[in-house]
């Protein structure tokens, strides 16, 4: 008996997000010299910030300043942690990675990724000294995290 064998439907089209580059350079540190200077003295300040803003209000600037500061004075490598954060970011804003990986990256130049992560964020409209809750009172969303939505709406 010869049966046909129906060929599968095709598949939807695949539309595979596009990473963007960052908005300055790893060594641009010199194009914020206040944060520059903070972040080479007082690195767990710099992280703090960034890290409440990637979390999105959920972790406090000074919780995660005061983790990053135990474990770099414990261990050495504040990076361990910090690294952690620039991967959460970059899935986020759909940023590039590069060859070395974030790890490495916070690893051999822990001050430079900071400042870099810290000029991203403000790139994109964040005032680093206000915090999450504040910053997104002054976008209107009133603190409260807006949920995306779908293009199409919802089906089933």
């Amino acid at each position: 008996m010869d049966q046909q064998k129906s060929a599968p439907p095709p598949a939807a089209p695949y539309h595979p997000q596009v990473e963007t580059p960052w908005s300055t350079g790893l060594c641009d540190c010199c194009q914020d010299a206040s944060n520059c200077c903070i972040t080479c003295w007082c690195p767990c300040i710099t992280f703090g910030q960034i890290s409440e803003i990637v979390d999105q209000g959920s972790s406090s600037c000074a919780t995660n300043g005061a983790l990053y500061c135990l474990l770099a004075y414990f261990t050495g490598c504040g990076c361990l942690f910090s690294c952690i954060y620039r991967s959460k970011m970059r899935r986020q804003y759909m940023l590039q990675d590069n060859a070395c990986g974030d790890l490495c990256t916070h690893f051999c130049c822990e001050s430079c990724a900071l400042c870099q992560e810290y000029r991203e964020l403000k790139h994109r409209g964040f005032d680093m000294s206000l915090g999450w809750r504040e910053n997104m009172e002054r976008r209107g969303h009133g603190g409260v995290q807006v949920a995306p939505t779908a293009p199409y709406g919802m089906t089933r």
